[in-house]
């Protein structure tokens, strides 16, 4: 792992679409993120996630890029961007972009070129099988709307035709192996792509859907491995502190295939889900561990956890996210307090952590018609609440041309509202975070040692040499164990140790040294 960086960084996502805009447009712009990097830093974040910001049809918000080197009109220009990096860059923080490397736009001028009835540079760039009426065996795919008498494969919308890196396993005369030209062509292209961000000041990627890129793989992505440490390759000898994070959701695989870190997304069976809502409940219910009185059992989450710490220890890290924009946000189903031990929790554990713009404050999940792609994400992605003026203080533009609705319910939070509050969720996200940035032992690299998970106790963990302890429920906990001479370093709510007893009272969390 090159990007040295990372030992101590904090991310803050920015759907760009929705953080802050600076012309009235009412659509956020690059210029409106420069613009607030003060903000985010003083949070404790010391780096972004920028969810794609190039020209794009919008079919899919911006995950069906046009033109990978090219800033999206509705956000700025380029320049706006190099000057982004810029500023970031003086106040000792990172940018990363999103980079969508399985597939393209519809409209992108690659497959324009590929769908063409005769060869050119470009005719096996996507996934074609030879014929109009030949279905591509299992994969998603599309027929009738080319002049090319093929149909081609998606990656995920009808809108975003598979990129071909090649098939791991060869089964039918259309599909090329991973060593055919077309797939070189492919994964140099996107080489391409990274070297010119990289060059202007970029300091990363997180990778969408990073595990589809080589088709009928093997359950070990063999194939996509190998294309990823054939860039990692790459990045070390030009680019060696950049970052590439993934979005595998599988660590041993991600790691071991050349990313810097791997996010723990709440897909279903991992347990993560287990931790802030409860998609795992088998009677209906929110058995979720941060809801008070749930009934929650934090080992749903470490059996998966633990397993893969162990067996990613020295690849890489592994990311714990409050949200994302494809997911409900946290205050969905928690409560303000219940967010406190949650983010005290998340911003504690080993690896590099990602906080989703607004989850700061508790924004809520707003039950909306789908836009550009979103469907159910749609009520996530939502403009930032910056005060109680117009529009929340997101743009001074009308009401009915802002991207998506505010939230404009009396209980709204704002950053104004909360910034004077001590005990405000906004400030105790500054305070967890800055004891993060002032302890080596809660950074990305420090040891982690499960002291105690048993239900009935407070759930405890070691970080290096310091002990944490967290209870979500209403009713105080206790453990007895001797961990030597110790004091408080950090508390939410109530907690002691005294004569070998740590006790946390309902609600509490705390940090010994």
């Amino acid at each position: 792992m090159s990007a040295k960086w990372l030992h101590n960084a904090v991310f803050y996502e920015i759907y760009p679409q929705s953080f802050n805009d600076t012309n009235g447009d009412g659509i956020g712009d690059i210029n409106g993120i420069t613009e607030k990097l003060d903000y985010i830093r003083g949070l404790g974040c010391n780096a972004i996630w920028i969810n794609p910001c190039f020209d794009s049809p919008f079919k899919d918000a911006g995950y069906d890029v046009r033109d990978f080197k090219k800033v999206a009109e509705r956000y700025g220009t380029n320049e706006d961007l190099y000057r982004l990096f810029a500023a970031a860059h003086e106040k000792g923080m990172h940018i990363v972009l999103d980079l969508v490397a399985g597939h393209t736009s519809e409209e992108h001028e690659w497959f324009r070129q590929s769908q063409r009835d005769k060869n050119n540079e470009f005719t096996d760039r996507y996934i074609w099988t030879n014929f109009c009426f030949e279905p591509a065996d299992g994969l998603n795919y599309v027929a009738g709307e080319s002049d090319r008498s093929a149909a081609y494969v998606l990656n995920f919308f009808k809108c975003q035709p598979a990129l071909n890196y090649g098939f791991y396993k060869v089964t039918r005369p259309w599909q090329k192996p991973m060593e055919h030209p077309a797939a070189i062509a492919t994964r140099e292209a996107l080489k391409d792509i990274m070297r010119f961000w990289l060059s202007h000041g970029c300091d990363g990627f997180r990778v969408d859907m990073a595990a589809s890129l080589v088709k009928n793989d093997d359950e070990q992505k063999t194939g996509t491995s190998a294309v990823w440490a054939d860039i990692r390759r790459m990045l070390e000898l030009e680019f060696p502190d950049a970052a590439m994070i993934s979005e595998w959701s599988n660590p041993p695989q991600a790691l071991r295939a050349g990313f810097d870190m791997d996010f723990f997304l709440n897909n279903r069976g991992n347990g993560y889900s287990t931790l802030l809502r409860d998609y795992e409940n088998q009677d209906g219910e929110d058995h979720s561990f941060f809801k008070k009185d749930a009934g929650g059992n934090i080992n749903r989450f470490l059996d998966t956890y633990l397993r893969w710490y162990q067996d990613t220890k020295g690849f890489g890290y592994i990311s714990l996210i409050s949200c994302n924009h494809d997911t409900r946000r946290p205050a969905y189903t928690l409560t303000t307090e219940e967010l406190k031990l949650a983010y005290a929790f998340l911003f504690t554990m080993p690896g590099v952590p990602f906080l989703y713009y607004g989850d700061e404050i508790g924004m809520k999940y707003q039950e909306l018609p789908t836009k550009e792609g979103g469907y159910f994400r749609t009520g996530s992605r939502t403009p930032m609440q910056w005060n109680a003026g117009k529009n929340r203080g997101f743009s001074d533009g009308r009401p009915e041309d802002l991207y998506l609705p505010v939230d404009e319910t009396p209980e709204a939070p704002t950053v104004e509202s909360q910034e004077h509050d001590p005990a405000s969720l906004l400030n105790t996200v500054r305070a967890i975070l800055a004891l993060r940035h002032s302890e080596e032992d809660l950074q990305a690299d420090a040891e982690l040692t499960v002291i105690c998970s048993e239900p009935d106790r407070p759930f405890v963990y070691s970080r290096g040499s310091l002990i944490l302890a967290v209870n979500p429920d209403s009713c105080p906990k206790q453990l007895q164990r001797d961990f030597g001479e110790r004091k408080p370093l950090f508390t939410l709510g109530e907690g002691t140790y005294e004569n070998g007893c740590l006790t946390l009272h309902g609600q509490s969390f705390i940090v010994l040294q």
